[in-house]
């Protein structure tokens, strides 16, 4: 499959959020609700401009990619969580692969010393995925968060910590 990964655009989104509620529907994605799908104007401000990505083929998005800020203490300004959505179609054709790898080279570009995330314990696919990538389990949140359908979910936290930027210092 021959696809480009590419910033994301504003122009994107429609597609993008198709992706997201694709993943929303699996109900081990995230414990984001389909009646809580946030807007362009939300998911855009809570979301880090320099760090977003989308793999495409035509004109068609496969997957994406993006950072999110975990504080806004100054301490922690190369740290962000990262989020990874890919159609489930495309899924085993390696484009989360791609696009995991190449948002963690250009969160470095961007100065970011760690990434992580916190995975939905059933989300097997996400965690290898993120292991394979070079990422790291670093513990488990028993029963952190209750779906809309009252079932409780554990949460799988990791992290990849950069080998180039400021831990080294």
């Amino acid at each position: 499959m021959k696809y480009e990964i590419k910033e994301m655009e504003a122009s994107d989104w429609e597609q993008v959020k198709n992706i997201y509620l694709e993943g929303i529907k699996t109900r081990i994605a995230t414990f984001q609700s389909e009646s809580d799908l946030p807007s362009w104007e939300k998911w855009n401000q809570d979301h880090i401009s320099s760090c977003r990505l989308v793999a495409t083929l035509n004109s068609e998005i496969l997957g994406w990619a993006a950072l999110s800020p975990t504080s806004k203490r100054p301490v922690y300004s190369g740290v962000a969580e990262i989020s990874i959505y890919i159609k489930k179609q495309c899924s085993g054709h390696g484009v989360g692969t791609e696009l995991l790898n190449k948002i963690a080279a250009v969160s470095e570009k961007n100065g970011f010393w760690t990434l992580q995330s916190g995975i939905i314990r059933e989300n097997t696919a996400s965690i290898e995925l993120h292991k394979k990538c070079g990422f790291r389990v670093i513990g488990i949140r028993e029963k952190l968060g209750k779906m809309e359908n009252g079932i409780w979910h554990d949460v799988v936290l990791m992290e990849r910590r950069s080998k180039v930027v400021g831990i080294n210092d």
